[in-house]
């Protein structure tokens, strides 16, 4: 006889049971994946509130990253590169001063009183030494992990070392030669062509290379950023609308379903999106403004002028050359033509290009332009002046300018007509300024194109100045207005969640 045992007939009585946990799962994954869950009410809200904090974060980044570029353009151009290369340009300036300094020590020769003087020359001659040492670090700093403008730097510095052992010999002849003012000894002369040739085919060009490539950089910065922060702008404006938008759905959307007009925690959220959005978009059209002012009408003419300044410091001492090395008074004649079309050219039209021509086109400038009128009928590092200085107290200062170097031009002019004569002494004693006003004319040019120089340097100080005041608390603005509206966004839903509950 077979017997069941109650264990097996109470199993084989009951069918096995399958665990109830995760079916209602994997329902609610299915309903989820086929969006059921938005025929809901609840499921509708929830939907809106995380695209709305999506479109939150998104604001809030696009926001963060286009208030960075801006900050590092304001970096870049008016704290680290900018000012740095704008130090670096004097370093050519200074090297060229050294220069002149010598020329005016050797012309002068015996009679140390002639002139601006043996001892004032000697001085001015040290502070543009330590200048340039000054600047060469300065550029040595802005070279960072450039090799090829390191090395430049290195070898003006190395230049230097050898121009002032030379300069020196020439200067230790000179004292023992005696000698009257423009009447150097052949070897005195033979010695300051070394060094002068030296500083003018080496180290100087090499000392303008520096400014000109560390210029481009600063220049490819700051159009790269510049655009880097228009970009952001238009991102801030693309991000906040889709927010409006989702916020006002979701307003719209809730009024219809629960009858009501307003959603006074949503609408407190969309006047604080807008807000952000708005106020965003015109930070960073302040800040694009800022740097272009900074840049163009600070930066670009500082450097232009800058140039300039050491330009024509170097052509005047050309005056210098002419007279105390007679047989290069050809070269050092063209020499000063050359700078001083770098600094001004006037159109000359089918008129040779020698220097009573380009007297006579300066005159005619200086008598027909008017500040603001275009085209700009001279070219030059004043030409791009004249674009920038067309009104105002800068336009009356950039006249004043062509005024005062109208002048310098007539003394050159009178200088070389007694040269020409054989009347070289007259000649010396005009530009050292005792038969003239020749150094006290350069003086007021020099000072009138120093206070041009000083304007454009207020507006970049200015420009730079308001782009920090902006950009002054927008690193915690930002996240805190955008915890704000997430906020709102929180209160505006759950009590209308809360009632499916």
């Amino acid at each position: 006889m077979t017997t069941t045992s109650p264990r097996a007939e109470t199993s084989g009585s009951r069918p096995p049971e399958t665990p109830a946990g995760p079916e209602p799962r994997r329902g609610r994954l299915l309903t989820f994946v086929r969006g059921r869950w938005l025929s809901t009410v609840p499921g509708r809200i929830r939907a809106y509130a995380v695209l709305i904090l999506v479109a939150v974060a998104a604001l809030l980044g696009v926001v963060t990253v286009a208030v960075g570029n801006a900050r590092d353009s304001v970096q870049t151009i008016g704290h680290d590169a900018g000012p740095q290369v704008v130090a670096t340009s004097a370093l050519y300036f200074a090297l060229s001063d050294m220069d002149a300094q010598v020329s005016n020590i050797l012309l002068i020769g015996r009679e140390h009183g002639l002139g601006v003087g043996y001892d004032e020359s000697l001085r001015v001659y040290d502070k543009r030494r330590a200048e340039a040492d000054r600047a060469a670090v300065r550029a040595a700093q802005l070279a960072g992990r450039d090799a090829d403008l390191e090395l430049t730097v290195q070898e003006v510095l190395q230049g230097l070392g050898r121009y002032e052992r030379l300069v020196g010999e020439a200067m230790l002849l000179d004292r023992q030669a005696d000698h009257a003012p423009g009447e150097l000894p052949q070897r005195v002369v033979d010695a300051y062509r070394q060094a002068t040739d030296l500083m003018k085919l080496e180290i100087l060009p090499k000392a303008y290379n520096i400014t000109l490539d560390s210029g481009a950089n600063v220049r490819q910065a700051y159009e790269t950023k510049r655009s880097a922060v228009l970009a952001g702008r238009a991102w801030v404006v693309v991000t906040g609308a889709v927010l409006l938008a989702l916020l006002l759905a979701a307003q719209v959307h809730l009024a219809r379903t629960f009858r009501r007009v307003v959603n006074p925690a949503l609408a407190l959220a969309t006047l604080a999106a807008v807000a952000l959005a708005a106020v965003a978009t015109g930070l960073l059209s302040a800040q694009a403004g800022h740097i272009r002012t900074a840049k163009q009408d600070g930066f670009e003419s500082v450097l232009a002028l800058s140039r300039a300044r050491a330009i024509s410091h170097s052509a005047f001492a050309d005056e210098n050359r002419y007279l105390l090395d007679p047989g290069r008074a050809d070269t050092y004649e063209q020499t000063y033509l050359d700078k001083s079309l770098a600094v001004l050219s006037p159109d000359l039209g089918s008129k040779p290009v020698n220097l009573e021509s380009y007297y006579a086109g300066v005159d005619e400038t200086v008598r027909t332009f008017v500040p603001g009128d275009e085209p700009v009928p001279f070219l030059g590092f004043f030409g791009d002046e004249a674009r920038a200085s067309t009104s105002g107290e800068s336009g009356e200062t950039f006249r004043r300018l062509l005024r005062s170097y109208q002048v310098v031009l007539g003394n050159d002019r009178r200088m070389r007509a007694l040269a020409a004569k054989g009347d070289r002494a007259g000649a010396v004693d005009l530009r050292m300024g005792r038969t003239s006003n020749a150094i006290r004319d350069f003086g007021a040019y020099d000072a009138t194109l120093g206070s041009l120089t000083a304007g454009h340097q207020r507006a970049f100080n200015t420009a730079i100045s308001d782009a920090d005041g902006g950009l002054r608390g927008w690193t915690a603005l930002p996240p805190l207005a955008a915890a704000v509206i997430v906020l709102l966004v929180v209160a505006g839903v759950r009590p209308r969640l809360a009632e499916f509950r």
